[in-house]
């Protein structure tokens, strides 16, 4: 922006003053700024932005979350300009900012709302802002340990007692402020407690001394846990569930806890669905799979009108998500986020006697899509869904149905054609691959340039090509193998071994990958275990088709002994100008002076993260890219580099770079390192949730939980 204000002598000779438009088009504009620029350098160009950058509109809510390049000392200068005039401050995971940054924050006497998940905050230190905010009612913050409810102040309890809204992830364990607010509606726990510390002793969940306050849930209205593995985890939430199995809130319409692996019910538990099933009606649900497995709970649970529904991992059979969830079709019009990730029986009629790779029954897919008509995010990975042979029944067909879906996520299985998957042989993986009518010559890989050629091949006449044409205004698309697994579970060493692919699964390839290309405004796509990728071709579709693409995330594509799409995902960076965050997990992967400089095209590029059992890294490549794109603040390899080697590299980077980027976090390690879990404790939870970590994001959560 200042750029074009600097070149308004040339604008005025060719007829065009960006200085003429009106003030609403001009406020429009600065909205895309970041407030930090808008304050500190726009608004002194000239006087008539002097005016414009301070207009409540731009200075009401000031959003920090992601702006990498803020710094301890631009946040006291934003503080003290405007400070008086922000009522919504988001500084969700500025891990890089000292501590002593939120004292500044005490300039917002009428703050409202306040995010600082991510931030180090100590209890100290929270008690003298929150006694200065006695306007706010929505708070998000970490617990750490050494947090002591007990430092907290009068004055910061009589303004917690008026939150509303409290988002607490905890990394020990503690009631944090909970029993501090008294008038909560809405209450998001993150449980990120490890089991060991890090001199290695167990822990436990027993709350510590001084916390035996309990929480305030009369008023709640939403209650919403996700757990990290563990059972210290497991142990305080129960603590948290305990006073909710006592009393059920009457106004509750949300209760939502997201549990990995094993989380048993117990007696109160088993209490506390008791009473949400007499007294109140929900409009979000979400339980654990042993809670629903073999229960009779949804046939009693009530619902008013239903936006959110997750049975991730539930043995729940279709038959029953029919009758019991989607009531025969009855009043899930409102029903906007449905997640069936891992719910392997959920489109057959019953579970008793079925196999998990057993066609599914199509008309209890067509009831959910004429009963759920308004979908926006629907997941269906993490499991066979195959579709039979009657024509017009196919999953693919029926999906395209649900105009409104902005993601879908859907396993590699699903989108087969089936006279493919019955007529194509399996890709074994000793063989070359082959291309029609011509011969490959091994170790350089051809993809057809004209992307018309392509298009004509297969793509055109198959119902995923059909689906994506149908879903115009998708933007995000998750196509992952239905026995995928990524080589870096939570809290676990790397898995060495891979499942193979599903048998259904074995001709999806390059020409599903470039029907993908129809989504114009697609942001987010991710691609794992696609057996039969021969050269990527259809990367370049979507690079060159989809130019609004942000997060691309890709693993174990085509065969696992090489890296068969290198020479197709070069050609496709070339065109990724908005790419922001990209994640590959591929063995083999050799991270090299060619891929780097086509990643450098990336200029948007913040994120990167490499998985690769096996791989190699070039150091010199890695520090010319670093150099190159200047907004990267995130690189992590997982490689099979000496620790030697990825130690040096890692060291290069920070002393190369740390000072110019506020923000950057490196992490360079042997994948196979019996310490691997020990570094992966250390990354920021924001890059660990979002990029690190290998995970189905479509319908996680429900939509708008937290702003």
């Amino acid at each position: 922006l200042q750029e074009v204000v600097s070149e308004e002598s040339e604008e005025e000779s060719n007829g065009v003053n960006l200085m003429e438009f009106s003030d609403e088009i001009l406020l429009h504009i600065l909205s895309y700024v970041p407030c930090t620029d808008l304050v500190l350098n726009v608004r002194r160009t000239c006087r008539k932005l002097a005016t414009l950058c301070l207009d409540k509109s731009l200075t009401h809510t000031v959003l920090l979350q992601k702006d990498y390049k803020v710094n301890k000392d631009k946040v006291k200068q934003l503080m003290r300009d405007i400070g008086k005039e922000i009522y919504q401050l988001n500084m969700a995971g500025c891990y890089w900012l000292p501590s002593s940054t939120i004292d500044h924050v005490t300039r917002c006497k009428n703050l409202v709302k306040l995010n600082l998940s991510g931030c180090h905050v100590t209890s100290l230190r929270l008690s003298k802002m929150l006694s200065t905010l006695q306007h706010l009612r929505s708070l998000a913050i970490d617990v750490n340990p050494g947090f002591d409810a007990s430092q907290l102040s009068s004055e910061c309890k009589a303004t917690l007692s008026r939150v509303s809204e409290l988002k607490q992830t905890l990394y020990t364990p503690s009631y944090g402020v909970v029993p501090c607010c008294t008038s909560l509606e809405k209450l998001l726990l993150y449980f990120e407690i490890l089991d060991r510390s890090r001199e290695g002793f167990m822990l436990s969940g027993q709350l510590m001394v001084g916390e035996s306050n309990v929480p305030h849930y009369q008023n709640l209205r939403i209650f919403y846990a996700r757990l990290a593995p563990g059972y210290v985890n497991q142990e305080v939430v129960r603590l948290y569930l305990a006073v909710l199995s006592d009393r059920t809130p009457e106004n509750l319409h949300a209760f939502l806890i997201s549990a990995p692996g094993s989380f048993a019910e117990t007696g109160a538990t088993k209490n506390l669905l008791d009473s949400m099933a007499r007294n109140v009606r929900l409009d979000a649900l979400q339980l654990p799979k042993a809670w629903i497995n073999g229960s009779g709970l949804l046939q009693h649970l009530k619902f008013n009108n239903p936006f959110y529904f997750s049975f991730s991992r539930c043995t729940l059979s279709g038959g029953h998500l029919i009758q019991r969830v989607i009531n025969g079709g009855k009043d899930l019009k409102s029903l906007t986020s449905l997640n069936l990730s891992g719910c392997v029986h959920c489109l057959a009629p019953e579970s008793l006697f079925r196999k998990a790779e057993d066609d599914i029954d199509s008309s209890i897919l067509e009831s959910l899509v004429v009963s759920c008509c308004n979908l926006r995010h629907l997941n269906l990975s993490a499991a066979h869904h195959h579709s039979s042979e009657s024509i017009g029944n196919h999953l693919c067909q029926l999906l395209s149905r649900l105009k409104h879906l902005l993601s879908l996520a859907l396993p590699v299985c699903s989108i087969t054609d089936v006279a493919a998957s019955v007529e194509k042989p399996p890709t074994t993986p000793n063989l070359v691959p082959q291309t029609f009518g011509r011969k490959v010559r091994i170790g350089i890989q051809t993809y057809p340039r004209n992307l018309g050629d392509q298009a004509n091949q297969k793509i055109e006449s198959s119902v995923f090509w059909a689906l994506m044409g149908s879903l115009r205004f998708l933007e995000t698309l998750e196509i992952i193998g239905s026995s995928f697994s990524s080589a870096m579970p939570r809290n676990e060493p790397a898995i060495r071994n891979s499942l193979p692919p599903c048998v259904r699964a074995q001709s999806v390839g390059d020409s599903e990958v470039a029907a993908i290309s129809q989504l114009t405004y697609l942001q987010s796509l991710t691609l794992a275990q696609l057996p039969n990728i021969l050269t990527g071709s259809g990367l370049v579709n979507i690079g060159l088709q989809c130019q609004h693409l942000r997060t691309l995330s890709l693993a174990n594509l085509g065969l696992m002994g090489k890296v068969v799409y290198m020479s197709a995902l070069m050609d496709m960076l070339k065109h990724c100008k908005c790419l922001r965050d990209l994640r590959l997990e591929q063995p083999y992967f050799c991270a090299g002076a060619q891929f780097f400089q086509a990643l450098s095209h990336c200029s948007s590029l913040q994120r990167l993260c490499i998985v690769s059992r096996s791989g190699t890294l070039q150091s010199d490549a890695v520090m010319s890219f670093m150099a190159n794109c200047l907004e990267v603040i995130m690189c992590h390899m997982f490689m099979g580099e000496s620790l030697t080697v990825c130690k040096n590299l890692q060291q290069s980077i920070v002393r190369s770079f740390q000072a110019e980027r506020p923000a950057l976090n490196v992490v360079i390690f042997p994948l196979l390192h019996e310490d691997l879990t020990e570094v992966i404790r250390d990354v920021p939870m924001r890059h660990l949730d979002e990029i690190t970590l290998f995970k189905s994001r479509v319908a996680e959560e429900p939509p708008n939980l937290w702003w």
